[in-house]
């Protein structure tokens, strides 16, 4: 596969995220699209590698994103956490803006 619409620019607000579910060679893959406080995109597997719930529910705090129910931090660029209890990274995937669309590639991690 290459790039999938996931959103539209005006969707994700600065320092905001989106939960999106994208087509993947092996099923739905699911993505938290999130806008850092710079106005830059990301796209990272929503599933935190610790709890397993959602990461677009957590906070943006400038490059990273905070997962809600344990306090895990993600870097948004390499998907590393940066605070315990995580210790696995996230996947995290190309994005591409084309005018006001926003694409992944969420079969060609950056990070694998």
């Amino acid at each position: 596969m290459s790039d999938q619409l996931a959103c539209l620019t005006a969707d994700v607000p600065v320092a905001g995220t989106l939960r999106v579910e994208l087509d993947g060679v092996d099923g739905l893959v699911e993505i938290a699209i999130v806008r850092d406080e710079d106005g830059g995109w990301h796209a990272l597997s929503d599933i935190c590698s610790h709890g397993q719930v959602s990461l677009s529910d957590g906070d943006v705090d400038g490059c990273t994103v905070e997962c809600w129910l344990h306090g895990s931090r993600f870097d948004l660029v390499t998907g590393r956490p940066l605070a315990l209890p995580a210790t696995t990274a996230v996947p995290v995937y190309p994005v591409t803006l084309d005018g006001d669309r926003v694409l992944v590639d969420v079969d060609t991690p950056l990070n694998s």
